[in-house]
């Protein structure tokens, strides 16, 4: 297969050998040549390259606020909104399901076929191509992030106060799904048992759910 010369423009490299680029385009429903392997390569090389850039960047972080700032970058949102800035979708090889389904668009298959690119950039060429290449892809991103990007997701709060009360850590069950399966909707309560407390929190990602959940019941615990 022949890459378009479009997407490696968007990319910000030229591959020497394309063949690593389809593999990196290519999602496990394709079969045994897919990007697993070079999604794992890619995710560990951008937690590097990401987490030596914002060392250098602050000096005097603490080490819970660089990896909260990291974590802010790599998450799999940030990488799929990436990915439909390259127009990835359109390159993606998928199997006939996924295709049906709309797994061109699923933000899942999004964010791993960005790591699995950044591996391939990698084999094809060598560190210091990969580390200027993604970082040249995050440049806004790290100019824009400061430590004020650093505080505490809603579960990570409702967990410390409720740890500070010496209370039970909550659970959180997913109630209701809805939607097809490339724009799926998740309900998610929040539960504390001993004080018989709920709340829900509804998204697209059961992961934003919960944390809409942990929010409120945070509202919840302030006004009580």
């Amino acid at each position: 297969m022949k890459i378009n010369n479009r997407l490696q423009q968007a990319l910000g490299y030229t591959f020497k050998d394309e063949s690593l680029l389809v593999t990196a385009l290519s999602h496990r429903s394709v079969g045994k040549n897919n990007n697993e392997r070079l999604e794992f390569l890619g995710d560990s090389l951008l937690n590097c390259i990401i987490a030596e850039a914002l060392f250098q960047k602050f000096l005097h972080a603490k080490e819970g606020d660089l990896s909260r700032l990291r974590a802010s970058l790599v998450k799999g949102d940030t990488l799929a909104d990436m990915a439909r800035q390259f127009d990835l979708g359109e390159y993606l090889l998928l199997g006939e399901g996924e295709l049906k389904s709309g797994g061109f668009r699923r933000a899942s298959i999004l964010a791993d076929a960005v790591e699995a690119i950044i591996g391939a950039i990698y084999l094809d060429s060598d560190m210091e191509t990969c580390r200027t290449v993604v970082l040249d892809w995050f440049d806004a991103r790290l100019k824009k992030i400061s430590l004020s990007n650093t505080e505490k997701d809603p579960k990570t709060r409702l967990q410390e106060y409720l740890q500070e009360k010496k209370l039970p850590l909550p659970t959180y069950t997913v109630i209701e799904t809805s939607g097809q399966a490339h724009a799926m909707e998740f309900v998610v309560e929040c539960k504390i048992d001993p004080l018989n407390e709920t709340t829900q929190g509804k998204s697209s990602s059961k992961r934003n759910a919960e944390k809409l959940a942990a929010g409120m019941m945070l509202d919840k615990l302030s006004d009580a």
